[in-house]
């Protein structure tokens, strides 16, 4: 449900549900990795398309692969409250901008 002025804001929430390390574990388990991003009235449709897949999936072909869910966030002050509690996104926030350009994670 779009904001007041029109505008939508989505969570994008990096996870690693496929894991190639030595032991099996990813250092950054259990931290909240979110990005929060606004787009405006006239993007309303993409933020839509976004929001409709709901979850994008990377495999970087070497046993890891990275997942991102998308949430629809309902007003300003729990998108502050998830800012403020992101562990930031671990250098990946290149895929967020790929699903926002392209509706996909690609390199």
């Amino acid at each position: 449900m779009p904001q007041k002025n029109g505008t939508t804001l989505l969570s994008f929430e990096l996870s690693m549900p496929n894991v190639g390390s030595w032991n099996g574990k990813w250092t950054g388990q259990g931290k909240p990795y979110i990005i929060v991003d606004c787009f405006l009235k006239s993007e309303a449709e993409k933020a839509k398309q976004i929001l409709d897949k709901g979850y994008y999936h990377y495999n970087f072909g070497d046993g890891w692969s990275a997942g991102i869910s998308v949430k629809e966030i309902p007003d300003r002050k729990t998108a502050a409250k998830l800012r403020k509690i992101s562990a930031g996104f671990c250098g990946y926030d290149w895929m967020v901008r790929s699903i926002m350009r392209d509706g996909y994670i690609h390199t």
